[in-house]
């Protein structure tokens, strides 16, 4: 869902199991994320469920939130942990499917898996299987599960929209899900090819919440319910992992839903992406409005009269309401000054809003006041230059806050 410029996707998963290859075999290592049993009592897990388990487990649990407030897992039940990690929830689902169910522990890393199948061997859990693989290609079979159980995972996925879809696949029609992930406030538009730790190191892999509920919609899943809303990057020990977090608005959501019986047909699932309102929030996070309603501006103003000398051309007349015309003129003019103006308020540069105000002046006085084409060319360039100036200090501004700027800030493990 959310693409990093210059990242591939092999890229990302190597510094995932990098990272969490870290984390299951140095636990005690300090890391900008929670780890071990003080994660666990920070998201809320009760202190039975934390007692009876064994240490291996709970000292490389590094979750970001309690899942299991969806109360998702019956006895009996075939359960699907997602990037099971060292096993925590897969041995607490465990204990909660009993001697009747299973549990299947997915996880990508060589490391993590084999602390959990070891794990759970010496513990006594011969309901648990462990699995090494991706979200994104799950072995198992199509309608195998009654549960998904996640906890942090989805947020590190390359391609979310087809690891969704996977899930959607291998649950049972009418199977629950209940997940814990990092969601944010604002995309990060950046280009973060420079160190490509920052995808497991910081919020750079998570998606606005409404984007991300919407890709379980997408995929057929129904009844979502968002249960809780975490600040968990407040505990983060790293301060600039905190200061991250507040810039794009992070925090960890807690959700349970059900799988539907049918998932969406393809025209329908289309329909949903091509929704006005989602293209029209994603250009405003990603501090692309500015742009869009400069061109809509432009295109309202030049553009129609470049199609109404081709109209002409052809023979064909047409009238215009110039009152219409001024008002959808005025009305993209301000939007991208309101654009430019937002965006004065995150990266504190004044210049770029001083240059809009005073484009989006001249070119009002021409459509409102006295059309002279000149001043309203001036007027279009000025609010041209104000708007590359903001989106460039918007860039800077996010580029300084994940400590591209100074590599003496990054984050190291």
């Amino acid at each position: 869902m959310v693409a990093i410029l210059g990242y591939t996707h092999d890229q990302i998963r190597t510094a995932v199991r990098q990272m969490y290859t870290a984390v299951a075999e140095r636990p005690r290592t300090p890391f900008h994320f929670l780890v071990g049993r003080h994660a666990g009592e920070v998201l809320g897990y009760p202190d039975d469920l934390l007692d009876a388990l064994p240490e291996p487990q709970l000292e490389s649990f590094a979750g970001v939130g309690y899942p299991f407030r969806a109360q998702a897992v019956c006895a009996g039940d075939t359960c699907l942990d997602i990037g099971a990690g060292a096993g925590t929830d897969s041995l607490i689902a465990a204990g909660q499917v009993g001697a009747r169910g299973r549990v299947i522990a997915l996880d990508m890393t060589p490391a993590m898996a084999h602390k959990l199948r070891n794990g759970a061997r010496r513990a006594g859990f011969d309901n648990v299987q462990v699995v090494q693989g991706s979200a994104e290609a799950i072995p198992l079979d199509d309608e195998s599960v009654d549960v998904i159980t996640s906890n942090g995972a989805l947020n590190l996925v390359p391609d979310k929209r087809r690891a969704v879809a996977e899930m959607f696949r291998v649950l049972r029609p009418g199977g629950r899900l209940q997940i814990a992930d990092v969601v944010i406030g604002r995309p990060v538009t950046v280009d973060c090819h420079s160190d490509p730790r920052l995808w497991v190191e910081c919020v750079v892999g998570a998606t606005p919440e409404d984007q991300f509920l919407a890709l379980f919609r997408d995929a057929g899943f129904e009844d979502i319910d968002v249960l809780r809303r975490f600040d968990y990057f407040s505990h983060s020990p790293s301060a600039q992992t905190r200061e991250i977090a507040a810039a794009f608005g992070a925090c960890a959501i807690e959700v349970g839903m059900r799988r539907g019986v049918q998932p969406p047909a393809p025209g329908r699932q289309w329909l949903r992406r091509l929704n006005p309102r989602r293209w029209l929030s994603g250009l405003w996070r990603r501090g692309l409005a500015g742009w869009a309603g400069l061109g809509l501006a432009l295109m309202a103003c030049y553009g129609l009269i470049a199609v109404l000398g081709i109209l002409v051309a052809l023979g064909v007349s047409l009238m215009l309401n110039e009152a219409v015309w001024a008002g959808a003129i005025v009305a993209f003019t301000l939007v991208a000054t309101a654009a430019v103006l937002a965006g004065t308020v995150r990266h504190r540069k004044p210049w770029p809003a001083v240059l809009a105000v005073a484009g989006a002046a001249l070119v009002l006085h021409t459509q409102l006041i006295r059309y002279q084409g000149g001043i309203e060319l001036v007027g279009f360039a000025l609010l041209a230059a104000a708007v590359g100036w903001d989106f460039i200090q918007h860039r800077r501004w996010q580029a300084r806050v994940l400590g591209l700027d100074r590599p003496e800030r990054r984050l190291v493990r």
